[in-house]
């Protein structure tokens, strides 16, 4: 089949086969420079991916594990609600794969579209083109830089952390943070080797704040409050926004549920107040349901 015959014969759009075909995530050959498809391996490719076991009853339920993007508040909710989710923080991009391979129950995710400037759609659609899936507004967070104390660099912008030559910590490329650090960067006219790296890849917001704890980097790039956590210096340069991303039917499951209804609480508005950086006002809106 072509790429069009596989696309309608998957139900997706021509844009998201194409992405899967160039990423080698579903069987095809590129022939002539015209991308194919054979209708048999793309069948057992389905049944694979499907969410039926092989009697055609039972559901794969995947493990009570929230994968994705660190967030300091989100962690405090999952551990003081008892929800029953075991967290396993990476970035966004890698908490969609583990859902796309049945490995999580839930991801956290800030990825922007720097074409549309929205959050989370496209890297979804990307991640698991065809799934039934619901994101659920966690957060508004402050995104900005990180740095020591009382800033005494005087840093304002990003063009101020290369023009001082600040040693500067880098997220990894899965980060949501990441994602965005680039289109900013992009929009400022700055590129990226024009960034004096101070160490490895720092994996979480925490180790960010840690990192210029430490006086192994002058600056990094985060929210507001895992700066206000350490006593840091902070300048905003975008507001994000955060999703909890899984399926419709493990949305009802009482782990989401019992997270949700205690993010409800006034116990968890005064947890987000301290933190700073927060509007929760939105928690629990359906942003996406498919």
């Amino acid at each position: 089949m072509t790429l069009l015959e596989a696309a309608r014969f998957l139900r997706l759009s021509e844009r998201s086969l194409y992405a899967l075909a160039r990423a080698r995530k579903v069987p095809c050959a590129r022939i002539g420079g015209k991308w194919l498809f054979e209708r048999a391996l793309l069948e057992s490719w389905l049944r694979k991916r499907t969410d039926f076991g092989t009697d055609g009853d039972a559901l794969l339920v995947p493990p009570p594990i929230l994968a994705g993007s660190h967030d300091p508040l989100l962690e405090w909710a999952v551990r003081r609600s008892r929800c029953g989710l075991a967290l396993k923080p990476g970035g966004s991009l890698d908490g969609l794969d583990a859902l796309a391979r049945n490995e999580a129950l839930v991801a956290g995710v800030h990825v922007v579209d720097p074409d549309s400037g929205d959050y989370n759609r496209a890297a979804i659609d990307d991640a698991l083109p065809g799934r039934d899936v619901v994101a659920i507004e966690w957060a508004a967070r402050e995104q900005g830089l990180i740095l020591a104390a009382g800033n005494p660099h005087g840093i304002a912008d990003l063009s101020g952390v290369v023009a001082k030559r600040l040693r500067f910590v880098p997220r990894q490329e899965q980060a949501g943070s990441h994602v965005l650090f680039l289109h900013l960067l992009s929009e400022a006219g700055i590129a990226l080797d024009a960034v004096t790296r101070a160490a490895d890849a720092a994996l979480s917001e925490s180790d960010v704040a840690a990192s210029i704890v430490e006086g192994k980097a002058d600056a990094g790039f985060g929210i507001r409050a895992s700066a206000a956590q350490a006593g840091l210096g902070f300048v905003p340069l975008a507001r994000e926004r955060f999703d909890l991303v899984l399926r419709r039917r493990d949305y009802f499951e009482p782990p989401m549920q019992t997270l949700l209804a205690f993010a409800r609480g006034a116990e968890f508005a005064a947890r987000a107040a301290r933190l700073t950086g927060y509007d929760v006002s939105g928690l629990g809106r359906v942003v996406l349901n498919r």
